[in-house]
């Protein structure tokens, strides 16, 4: 029996988690030695834990919570529809009115060509959902051998067993003897850690050039799809080069090779346009969507998916033997709908764009002088700050993730979440973050910067 958050004490509740548990992406012994910090209420852009403490997220719960907390018109919204039609399946020939509508809906947001919607409930499912989809368009068309995927190093596409191997995390891939057959991985757009002597265009195209390499290796009739980031989130917030992703875009489409863009962090809003393609001008055949499509408030993901798959798959093709109990759940697809709702309403891309966000990254961009800061690197409410051992060497910590472990502790200590991916410090808080908010989340980054410096120094 549940009991509400005020009835049990942080160390019951710490107890209860303990016994009972398995975290995501965790290490249980250190967990359970530690405890783990009890979340009870947030509102705006604050979380506050059982023990009465105000912090400042500025991860956005996990790169989601774009409308912020709190938001009662997207409670109401659930509300309302779990009683009209709290629940039915998309199988059997039937649709419900809210999947419909959101369809319509995410059709007029996305770039130009991506026309049909499947839905799932998360970004594993979406990417997954592109593997078995991809490969079945080869097949009808009569390319049967078109089935590797080429993905980058440092990418992050889901964890289940295939989208682990579609990712480029090699911890992920040592604990499942992983990737699968079918699924390779070329350099990313990281200048920072890969870029030499050659500018940042230069490497743009270089690191491009990985992937019409990798396609001459392997045989252009081997080859399926390239999937990417616009900007790499878990790998270390690597933001690519502006001549790099026309150069992809050029190799995919001479080489006959599917181009997916993977929006699940980059989308609705995040880089100051509605999508990273838009950032980027990229014109995908298959996206992926899910987090800030609702906004963390409900579990839902999307697949967009080019005419050009489509209408071969509706053409040529029997039934898709692929789907989940909750493709286009109503209520979740309720929420999404009243979560764009919101961000159109209140202008948060246009505010992102063209304020909050170059604020944002100006007054990171501040930190660039510390002594344990190599880079600043970020596009609207999506940014990384690099910290190393030596500055003018840009030569990283080793082993690395120690430092950045120090300063995420030191952040939260201070009142704000902040992610640590190896030794970047990762933000991506919510995109109702205003001016003075900022202000605030700057001060405590910097002054975390010090206490680290400090303990290093030690």
């Amino acid at each position: 029996m549940t009991a509400p958050a005020a009835t049990r004490t942080t160390a019951e509740w710490q107890e209860l988690d303990r016994r009972h548990h398995l975290h995501p992406f965790t290490d249980y012994k250190a967990l359970a030695k530690e405890g783990s910090r009890i979340i009870t209420r947030a509102a705006g852009v604050y979380l506050w834990d059982s023990e009465g403490n105000r912090i400042l997220d500025g991860m956005a719960g996990l790169w989601n919570v774009n409308v912020g907390y709190g938001r009662k018109e997207i409670a109401e919204a659930a509300y309302q529809q779990m009683l009209e039609l709290p629940y039915y399946n998309t199988f059997f020939k039937t649709a419900t009115p809210p999947p419909i509508a959101l369809s319509k809906t995410l059709i007029e947001l996305t770039p130009p060509g991506l026309n049909r919607v499947f839905f799932a409930s998360s970004g594993s499912e979406a990417n997954d959902t592109i593997v078995r989809m991809v490969r079945h368009y080869w097949n009808l068309v009569g390319k049967p051998h078109k089935k590797t995927f080429i993905s980058l190093k440092y990418a992050y596409h889901g964890s289940t067993m295939v989208t682990a191997s579609l990712g480029g995390i090699s911890e992920m891939h040592a604990q499942a003897d992983l990737p699968l057959p079918g699924f390779v991985h070329i350099m990313p757009p990281y200048w920072y850690a890969l870029g030499g002597d050659m500018s940042p265009e230069e490497f743009g195209r270089h690191a491009a050039r990985a992937l019409e390499e990798k396609i001459a290796e392997l045989g252009p009739d081997n080859v399926a799809a390239f999937i990417g980031e616009p900007i790499q989130g878990a790998g270390g917030l690597i933001v690519p080069p502006d001549t790099y992703w026309p150069e992809v875009q050029r190799i995919c489409r001479a080489h006959d090779v599917l181009l997916i863009a993977d929006e699940v962090i980059c989308g609705f809003g995040r880089t100051g346009k509605w999508f990273g393609s838009d950032t980027y001008r990229i014109e995908p055949d298959l996206m992926p969507l899910a987090k800030g499509l609702t906004s963390g408030y409900l579990p839902l993901s999307a697949l967009m998916v080019g005419d050009r798959v489509t209408e071969v798959l509706i053409e040529k093709g029997e039934e898709f033997f692929h789907g989940f109990t909750n493709s286009g759940h109503p209520v979740a697809c309720a929420v999404a709908l009243e979560n764009i709702r919101i961000i159109e309403h209140e202008k948060l891309v246009e505010t992102v764009g063209g304020d909050t966000g170059p604020y944002f990254q100006s007054r990171l961009g501040e930190l660039a002088d510390h002594p344990l800061v190599g880079e600043v690197r970020g596009v609207g409410f999506i940014a990384g700050i690099e910290l190393v051992e030596d500055k003018p060497a840009r030569r990283r910590f080793d082993p690395a993730g120690k430092v950045g472990s120090i300063c995420r502790d030191l952040c939260l200590k201070h009142g704000l979440v902040a992610r640590a991916v190896g030794d970047v410090m990762v933000l991506s808080p919510p995109l109702i973050m205003t001016r003075d908010e900022i202000d605030k989340l700057v001060s405590i980054i910097g002054k975390c910067l010090d206490l680290t410096a400090r303990e290093l120094n030690r």
